[in-house]
């Protein structure tokens, strides 16, 4: 065993003097060490819950036959994040994640890990030090909230807290009332926003036992699969499974459709392919495109549709999604020790509305599309899923702003009208840097009504609450010269979701000449983690992740 380095021999008294004090027995130095990785943090809703989960899986680790020892890992709500200084933070906390799963499990010798996640950036982040270690690893994510009720009326998050903040004529009452009720409690925001995505995609990779993605917070359910998932991580290092085994090139391409499927957050494109990157696969942004134009949208979730988290665990889960989707599935390893392909044939679809057949899709081809053009040559990303039909082809007149700040502000002064294409730029991985996620501007416009005839553009990224003709990861950024950089106010800007292009409609030489006299901003962050950042992040087409 790995941990035999720091308890076998003569020469490691001292580290057993150490492994004693922590209260380890004599019998428990032959097992197999486990790390229980925990986020827990009394600061995030879908984290709050997650020392019952610690002692669930600890309870199963015992029973398995290992010696658990628990770490804790730093977890940022974006949402709590969102629109101000604080969201520079969140993208790069990915980052800080692996490299400190990475650390406890070196500097200690620990023989395989539980990874206990939930939100947004910290599930990636441990899925990438699963493939960094490439030691047995299980992944536990919390799981969904619970749909808050108010008069009788079930509530989300994002509909009922940003995308109220512009309406005219809600009562003082009635907004106190979805203060207090949209969130009724522990686990990640009702829709299927990034936090529940990331949870369905861990589950269809293989790196969480078959259920657990949709398998609600607050579920006696949570609790089991927790406790299973401790006593499997022995078997995993009885049987040296590693991560590298189970996230195989067609794992991804089965994570990828099924995110197609139904209709998940933008922001897996940047997850997924950092998540590939540390296990050696450095696919093209445009398989996400790919495997999309053969993929029905057979899911429709908030915050592009009506039914929250809850209604897709009651209609059968991943395993009824993978159900659907099996002639499409490619075979592949699990940390359940079972083909995802049989895990496919097993799953049952209980509601065929909520989980509907390829033949009676929500749409023809799958949410997430990749677009390219002279505003974005190395690539674009929306979540087609939430754009309308009519808003599928667009023309208008660009608005520009060089920051999130000054675009909320334009449209809660009501600045923005029909017809406009909003651009936000200098909001990249490297521009501010952290690329931020703009909910509240998107949630805004939505909330005014403008969502059909308003679209806005960036070289940031989008929250999973984000819904309309919103697109997303413009590369190169701002920050690197690209053209985004030199879009001026009233520029005929086109969009075209059929065709996957992004035009600004002038001549090539006008471009030259723009691009030509442009100059760089300073980084916000002259000193700290984000100063280091944003010298080292790579473009969102790659993943941002750091340069090595």
């Amino acid at each position: 065993m790995r941990s035999d380095e720091i308890k076998k021999g003569l020469e490691r008294i001292p580290h057993l003097a150490l492994l004693y004090a922590t209260g380890v027995s004599q019998k428990s130095m032959d097992k197999p060490f486990i790390g229980i990785a925990s986020s827990f943090t009394d600061l995030v809703p879908g984290h709050i819950n997650m020392r019952d989960i610690e002692r669930a899986a600890e309870k199963g680790v015992h029973a398995g036959g290992g010696q658990s020892f628990v770490f804790g890992l730093p977890a940022i709500c974006d949402g709590l994040a969102m629109g101000h200084n604080g969201m520079h933070y969140a993208l790069p906390s990915r980052e800080l994640i692996a490299d400190t799963i990475e650390s406890v499990a070196q500097a200690h010798c620990l023989d395989g890990l539980v990874l206990l996640t939930a939100c947004d950036k910290i599930t990636p982040g441990m899925l990438m030090a699963a493939a960094r270690l490439n030691i047995p690893c299980i992944v536990v994510t919390m799981g969904p909230m619970m749909g808050g009720y108010n008069r009788m009326r079930r509530l989300s998050y994002v509909r009922d807290t940003w995308e109220v903040i512009v309406k005219k004529d809600v009562p003082q009452k009635e907004i106190e009332e979805l203060c207090i009720n949209a969130c009724p409690g522990a686990g990640s925001c009702q829709g299927l926003y990034t936090a529940n995505t990331m949870g369905c995609l861990t589950e269809v990779l293989g790196m969480s036992l078959e259920g657990c993605g949709t398998a609600l917070a607050v579920s006696s359910k949570k609790k089991r699969i927790a406790y299973d998932s401790g006593i499997r991580i022995v078997e995993l290092i009885k049987h040296n499974i590693k991560p590298r085994d189970i996230m195989t090139g067609d794992a991804f391409k089965n994570a990828i459709r099924v995110d197609n499927a139904i209709g998940g957050s933008s922001n897996t494109v940047l997850h997924l392919m950092a998540i590939a990157h540390e296990c050696g696969h450095d696919f093209p942004i445009e398989l996400f495109d790919e495997i999309s134009r053969e993929t029905p949208h057979i899911v429709s979730m908030e915050p592009a549709g009506d039914n929250l988290m809850e209604d897709l665990e009651y209609a059968g889960g991943m395993p009824a999604v993978l159900n659907r989707l099996k002639d499409k599935i490619l075979p592949s390893n699990t940390v359940s020790l079972k083909n995802i392909k049989d895990i496919a044939k097993e799953g049952e679809v209980h509601d065929s509305e909520i989980i509907r057949p390829l033949d009676k899709p929500y749409h023809a081809e799958g949410g997430i599309a990749i677009l390219r053009g002279n505003l974005a040559p190395d690539s674009a990303v929306v979540k087609q899923s939430g754009v309308s039909e009519k808003m599928r082809k667009f023309t208008g007149k660009a608005k520009v702003f060089n920051s999130e700040e000054e675009t909320s502000k334009a449209i809660y002064e009501q600045k923005i009208k029909s017809g406009d294409v909003v651009v936000v730029r200098y909001e990249g991985p490297k521009g501010r840097p952290g690329m931020r996620e703009m909910l509240a501007p998107t949630s805004a416009i939505v909330g005014m009504g403008l969502g059909d005839s308003v679209a806005l553009i960036t070289d940031g990224r989008f929250s999973g609450g984000t819904r309309g003709p919103c697109i997303g990861h413009i590369s190169p950024e701002a920050a690197e010269g690209g053209p985004i950089a030199i879009v001026k106010d009233g520029d005929t800007i086109e969009l075209d979701l059929d065709n996957r292009t992004l035009s600004l409609v002038i001549s090539p030489e006008e471009m030259a000449k723009r691009l030509e006299a442009w100059k760089p901003k300073e980084s916000k962050f002259k000193t700290g983690w984000l100063s280091r950042y944003g010298k080292l992040v790579t473009s969102a087409a790659k993943g941002a992740v750091l340069n090595s």
